[in-house]
């Protein structure tokens, strides 16, 4: 029972990492090579030492060198501020890690569209 309680403490600790770092990166951070980007989940160790920042960006991969550049510049800055934010005996060392899943899901779309467009087409009647 104790680890239930655990798991479901370090869920709320990671959501709460994820919507500050989404704030402080929106409101304060200024690194053009960040631009618009999108944290989609946040993952913490069991001992809050170590955190998993995953992003998805608007400009794809294209940029995808700058965008972790700028974020890794900007890990200090954004550790610090969450100190500030959060209360934890450990604020994580924050390490960002691109999300590919909506790309592939839109890729996936794009080919079940063109599948069922080709099973439609009178050829296939």
């Amino acid at each position: 029972m104790a680890e239930r309680r655990s798991f479901s403490r370090r869920e709320r600790v990671a959501e709460q990492i994820r919507r500050d770092l989404s704030d402080l990166i929106f409101l304060e951070l200024k690194d053009p090579r960040i631009g618009m980007i999108s944290l989609t989940g946040v993952e913490v160790t069991a001992d809050y030492a170590h955190a998993k920042v995953f992003f998805s960006a608007l400009s794809g991969r294209d940029h995808l060198p700058d965008i972790l550049a700028g974020l890794e510049k900007a890990s200090g800055f954004l550790r610090r501020e969450l100190g500030k934010r959060i209360t934890l005996h450990t604020i994580p060392q924050l390490r960002f890690v691109f999300d590919d899943s909506l790309e592939r899901g839109a890729e996936l779309s794009d080919l079940i569209r063109q599948a069922m467009s080709i099973s439609d087409s009178p050829e296939n009647s």
